[in-house]
């Protein structure tokens, strides 16, 4: 479903108690919405930090995004966000943390914008610019190969396992310019055809990656358009993971920097 808007709340919410560590969960949507994975996803999420002993806060509002709030919160999870969803401030306000050591992981839609007016989100948080996804047909079933299992986000994962998925492809790997590459998916075994005709990349076809703004953290998975996806084992093992790596705060190690974007 498609809602173009540029509304930017102004008035934050009020955060209740939230003992640490603790994940902001957003998922505000200015374009396209992912209504159904939404509606799986977020208790989903919701279970997996039950269970760890996270505290969660949802919310669509993007004012949640100011210092002293942010402050508040170990992991930020933009969960199939979409479109210009942040003011300049609020923007400004998410960089500095996650450049000061915060952890931030983006879920498939919020990978996946093929026109984004924030450069810094697409080039130096993201790393990779999307370009399309499958059409033929959009969702298939395909091998995702398990590229790093040192990772702490990947370490329950097999080597490989089967996943159906709206594929999407970007521009370049991130692994050029020194992203950490944790999973690939085989494109011997699907279509990689989009609207826009043939979406290889070749053998590296980046699905799930990491790396390191600043004294930050970053994870981007372009897994989980469709609600099935959070009842899928790995694909659960794979949020826990990495949601718990992004938590893990400035001090745990991590090297893996981008390089400056060519353009």
């Amino acid at each position: 479903v498609f809602f173009p808007s540029h509304a930017h709340e102004s008035v934050a919410p009020v955060l209740p108690e939230l003992p640490r560590p603790a994940v902001l969960l957003f998922t505000k949507t200015n374009g396209f919405r992912h209504h159904e994975a939404i509606e799986a996803g977020v208790p989903a999420i919701e279970r997996v930090a039950a269970r760890r002993g996270w505290s969660v806060f949802h919310t669509e509002n993007g004012a949640v995004h100011a210092p002293a709030l942010l402050a508040r919160f170990d992991a930020v999870v933009w969960f199939q966000t979409s479109g210009d969803v942040l003011s300049e401030p609020q923007r400004d306000a998410l960089r500095r943390w996650i450049e000061d050591g915060g952890g931030f992981v983006g879920i498939h839609n919020a990978v996946g914008e093929r026109h984004y007016d924030w450069r810094w989100y697409v080039r130096d948080l993201v790393g990779a610019q999307f370009v399309g996804h499958t059409m033929s047909p959009q969702f298939q079933r395909a091998r995702v190969l398990v590229d790093d299992r040192a990772h702490p986000a990947t370490r329950a994962l097999p080597a490989a396992f089967d996943h159906v998925e709206e594929w999407y492809s970007f521009d370049a790997s991130p692994r050029a310019r020194g992203a950490r590459v944790l999973l690939r998916v085989d494109e011997a075994t699907y279509t990689p055809e989009g609207w826009g005709g043939d979406l290889r990349m070749g053998a590296d076809h980046p699905v799930v990656w990491s790396h390191c703004p600043g004294r930050g953290r970053a994870l981007l998975s372009a897994l989980g358009h469709q609600a099935e996806a959070y009842a899928v084992p790995e694909h659960l093992a794979l949020l826990e993971g990495a949601i718990a790596w992004a938590a893990a705060g400035p001090g745990a190690p991590c090297d893996d920097v981008l390089a400056p974007a060519a353009d």
